[in-house]
């Protein structure tokens, strides 16, 4: 098992089989980006949150490799300010999803199926992902990237949360250790949850690129925790919103840069 784990995370560490297409989401009122494959039908999307600060550039990485493996992906640019609010960020991500359902996208060639949305997201954008699922029954998936605690309390909504999780956490994260923030969103969660540990990640590991933020928060844009941010977000929604299921393995098993810490199954709560 460890073995195929193994040749499914060097899979999904290269691009999917579809061409990528990048948009604006400010054309239908909602600052943003969104990318999606060229065509499809009934595709699964997910809404992305970005960090504290960070424009969702700083993740277009993340967003084109979903998008090359058949996924629809909004990133809202708003709250970007230091004293956003976390209730209304959420919102915009759940509007992010109704763009993604109600919006034909490209040439009207792409549509989205309303029984296949996630919601992901960084640092404060991780932790208004939560917020937005605890009130979005239409969720059915969820994935944090060094996800901080918000007010409302992310780890509050946690438990109002019945869909799937995963939740990476950085074992370097001095801006949000996973102690009293993706550890205890992971363990609060009402559903089946997982936390990893990128032991050698900082909190900013996860973007990409530089950007003025680099100068008030610590850390740095790190490839290799990109990479398994990457691999393990892309095996996690084709799981859980495309119903790929042989790429379970990769959500069963530890892989390099990545240690399951916690997980939990609803069954036995």
């Amino acid at each position: 098992m460890a073995n195929k784990a193994k040749h499914l995370a060097e899979e999904l560490s290269h691009k999917g089989p579809h061409r990528v297409l990048r948009g604006d989401l400010a054309l239908v009122g909602l600052p943003g980006v969104v990318l999606t494959p060229t065509a499809g039908l009934g595709l699964p999307a997910v809404a992305f949150g970005h960090g504290w600060l960070q424009p969702p550039q700083r993740y277009l990485g993340l967003l084109r490799h979903l998008a090359s493996w058949g996924f629809v992906v909004a990133a809202p640019a708003t709250q970007r300010g230091p004293l956003a609010s976390h209730r209304l960020f959420a919102a915009d991500l759940r509007a992010a999803l109704d763009v993604c359902v109600g919006v034909r996208l490209g040439d009207g060639e792409i549509s989205v199926d309303e029984g296949k949305l996630g919601l992901a997201g960084h640092s404060i954008g991780g932790g208004c992902a939560v917020l937005a699922a605890a009130e979005d029954k239409r969720v059915r998936a969820v994935a944090t990237l060094a996800a901080t605690q918000t007010k409302p309390f992310s780890t509050d909504a946690a438990s109002r949360c019945r869909m799937p999780s995963l939740h990476l956490a950085a074992g370097q994260d001095i801006v949000a250790p996973a102690v009293g923030h993706a550890g205890l969103i992971a363990s609060n969660w009402g559903g089946e949850a997982q936390l990893r540990l990128v032991p050698k990640a900082s909190h900013l590991g996860f973007t990409e690129g530089r950007h003025w933020s680099n100068l008030v928060l610590p850390g740095k844009s790190e490839h290799a925790t990109q990479r398994v941010a990457r691999i393990l977000a892309t095996a996690f929604f084709l799981v859980h919103l495309a119903g790929e299921n042989r790429f379970r393995p990769l959500l069963d098993e530890d892989i390099k840069g990545a240690i399951i810490e916690h997980e939990e199954d609803e069954l036995v709560r």
